[in-house]
């Protein structure tokens, strides 16, 4: 899983004999098939690579790579990872549980449909208008991996996941002028880890690997000295150059300017400008 500058909020661990993930739905349901179902191999040689590019995760998650159908690029993706023997399940199902407990994936925990299986694996599908935006794939009596259990799985972006979900994650998603629901890996904003004292402090974070930039809003000085490369400014005068992204959240606009130094989020009450994060920034 992902992680930046914030503490990211786990879901409840779902146990072993609980009927679903507490909200009344159950993890495995009849669903309705997609369109196009997945009908490739289940057990597709996986191969990690130090890196998080689409590229990467596609290799390492195998067939659970291979069965998203995501409208941008793959978000996560994971592949074989042991079980002990008192962890293996008795069913696919229990294989599927143990996935959730093992990985405290940042993915729904009920909803899942088998849309594919074979002797001794089966894929598991969370779908969202009919396309398969998760994916986990369930193996029984691997080798040093007895019982049914996780082997490999991927998702799409959190943005294609359904509101309901997002809206009690951990990063807020934010949208284009038109409404359209932005993906987390290229804009989210977050609130701050309590654990260190940043909860009145908010991340906004600009795409992701070597272009990744991280601005702050930090009105209370909650952050360390040192720790941005400029003061954060609630009330400031739009530059000039500054542009409008198109990138808004509930009634906050983005606007940069070429350089990208700073955030300029336009507001009802005027601009506040939110400085970047130094490189290394983090909260332990």
């Amino acid at each position: 899983m992902r992680r930046g500058l914030v503490a990211v909020t786990v879901l409840a661990a779902v146990t072993g004999v609980a009927c679903g993930d507490g909200s009344g739905r159950d993890v495995v349901v009849e669903g309705t098939p997609p369109a196009t179902p997945y009908g490739g191999p289940l057990d597709i040689p996986t191969k990690a690579l130090d890196e998080d590019t689409p590229q990467a995760l596609r290799l390492r998650s195998g067939a659970a790579g291979r069965a998203l159908e995501c409208d941008g690029e793959m978000y996560a993706g994971e592949g074989p990872d042991g079980w002990s023997r008192r962890d293996g399940g008795d069913t696919p199902e229990e294989g599927l549980r143990l996935y959730f407990d093992m990985f405290e994936p940042e993915v729904p925990r009920s909803g899942y449909r088998v849309e594919h299986k074979d002797a001794d694996r089966v894929l598991y599908s969370f779908d969202v208008g009919g396309r398969t935006k998760v994916a986990v794939v369930v193996a029984r009596d691997q080798k040093d991996r007895p019982g049914w259990g996780p082997e490999t799985n991927a998702s799409c972006d959190p943005a294609e996941l359904p509101a309901e979900f997002t809206n009690s994650s951990w990063y807020e998603v934010w949208t284009d002028e038109h409404g359209e629901r932005q993906p987390v890996a290229r804009i989210h904003t977050s609130v701050g880890a309590e654990h260190c004292g940043w909860q009145k402090a908010r991340f906004l974070a600009l795409g992701r690997g070597a272009d990744a930039r991280t601005y702050v809003r930090d009105p209370d000085d909650v952050l360390e000295p040192g720790m941005l490369n400029a003061p954060y400014d609630g009330d400031v005068r739009m530059p000039a150059d500054a542009h409008d992204t198109g990138y808004r959240y509930q009634d906050w606009q983005l606007w940069l300017t070429d350089d990208r130094a700073t955030a300029y989020v336009r507001t009802p009450d005027g601009v506040e400008a939110w400085p970047s994060a130094k490189d290394g920034v983090g909260c332990m």
